[in-house]
């Protein structure tokens, strides 16, 4: 690592605050749909929660990109800090002090308030390196950025699944109040998701932005406008748009799949939230190998050519999930689809950056993180329905097998596998 990158105080606030914050999603993560699960034992509740995070996030995410333009990123990140503080210390005081007042209705409402704060934190979070770092340290500031963010997606999931397990997640028993249970473990996981986000509010006052947070030709013009000229401006770049649409495509065969059915698999077919942190854990264990791997670029490949076997493998690996009995088995499978996921994370990242003017990276940024935030969690609902009907095993199989279809169909029918690694400027329309 570059050390001057870390005599830079601005990176070295924005990290120890991305690593107190990131801590505390993961335990979020953990702990939301466990509480839901525990409370209901419902897919289709845990569905219903998701996608009501979902839906305002990816409404209000194009709008949060464009003001990240008209502001700045540390301007709108400030503010969803504070927001998310709030809602998640409400949740945290229901659980450890008045369990019985939390209801599903309550829940849902606290899940729509935490997708509208995720709708501008997001484009917010994803485009403020550039505007605090030296762009000769961008590069590394990037790649340290998204492998620590790795490293918490293997110790956060674990941490919390201990602390849920220690602790206890007997929501039922602690709304009795009959002291033969309780959910405190819940509500600690809560509770430090709360304080990392007021820690992390104040390492982010102490970062100076390098440059003018909003150039001269965005001031006055409506969020509205600004949104619809960003989207227009990426449809026009034929590799953006062809990637956007694979993308998105992806996101709802996939995405819905594995936030709904693998906190079931856990829960049905293994030893409930420890594994359920096992498994996340092992994913996030190959998604940080494959980051170290994307160092080996496959020049002989396109980089859009690579996207799709990538993806075809997945669906591969992903088809035989529903039908494992332990744990090593799910570990094997997400840790070998980590590993192919995190080879390309930093290259399709660097991707979008070399793709788009810069003043409009906030907006490109909300698309796509909509993508992956926004749209693919639509489909939780519709697969926390489908649970209703069909096996955990059919569920995977045929997740497996849309995927490899649709890597396929995309290799035959558009250009998809033509795209290279490093394109032109949006300006350029014609980039195949």
């Amino acid at each position: 690592m570059n050390k001057t990158l870390w005599q830079d105080l601005n990176f070295r606030w924005l990290m120890g605050g991305a690593v107190l914050s990131g801590l505390g999603d993961q335990f979020t993560m953990i702990a939301l749909p466990w509480l839901v699960l525990k409370m209901t034992g419902d897919p289709l509740a845990l569905g219903l929660v998701i996608a009501i995070m979902s839906v305002p996030r990816a409404v209000f995410m194009l709008i949060g990109g464009a003001l990240v333009d008209r502001y700045s990123p540390k301007s709108v990140l400030m503010v969803t800090k504070f927001a998310n503080a709030l809602v998640i210390g409400a949740l945290a005081a229901l659980v450890l002090a008045a369990p019985a007042l939390l209801t599903l209705p309550l829940l849902y409402a606290l899940a729509l308030a935490l997708g509208l704060a995720q709708a501008f934190a997001v484009p917010a979070g994803t485009s403020i390196l550039p505007t605090m770092v030296a762009r000769e340290h961008l590069q590394a500031a990037n790649g340290t950025m998204m492998g620590l963010r790795q490293l918490l997606m293997l110790a956060g999931p674990l941490l919390g699944a201990l602390l849920l397990v220690l602790g206890g997640d007997d929501i039922h028993a602690a709304a009795r109040g009959n002291g033969n249970g309780n959910a405190d473990g819940i509500g600690y996981a809560f509770a430090y998701d709360c304080a990392s986000f007021l820690i992390s509010a104040w390492t982010l006052a102490k970062v100076c932005p390098l440059t003018a947070a909003v150039p001269p030709h965005a001031q006055g013009q409506g969020v509205l406008h600004a949104v619809a000229e960003g989207m227009r401006t990426l449809w026009q770049n034929v590799s953006v748009r062809t990637c956007f649409i694979y993308w998105s495509l992806v996101a709802v065969v996939v995405g819905g799949t594995m936030q709904v059915a693998l906190p079931l698999l856990a829960s049905r077919n293994l030893d409930g939230a420890a594994s359920l942190g096992i498994l996340m854990g092992a994913h996030g264990v190959g998604t940080l190998i494959g980051m170290a791997l994307s160092r080996a670029k496959l020049r002989a490949i396109p980089f859009g050519a690579a996207i799709l076997t990538i993806d075809a493998l997945e669906g591969l690996l992903m088809a035989p999930l529903g039908a494992i009995s332990a744990a090593w088995q799910g570990m094997a499978l997400l840790a070998a689809i980590g590993v192919l996921g995190g080879y390309m994370q930093i290259a399709v990242f660097t991707w979008i950056q070399q793709s788009v003017p810069p003043h409009m990276l906030g907006r490109a940024m909300s698309i796509f993180m909509c993508i992956f935030m926004g749209v693919a969690p639509l489909s939780a609902t519709l697969i926390g329905a489908l649970l209703q009907w069909i096996t955990l095993a059919q569920l995977f199989a045929g997740g497996g097998v849309l995927l490899l279809s649709l890597a396929a169909f995309a290799w035959v029918a558009t250009p998809m596998r033509h795209i290279q690694a490093a394109p032109a400027r949006t300006g350029d329309v014609n980039q195949p």
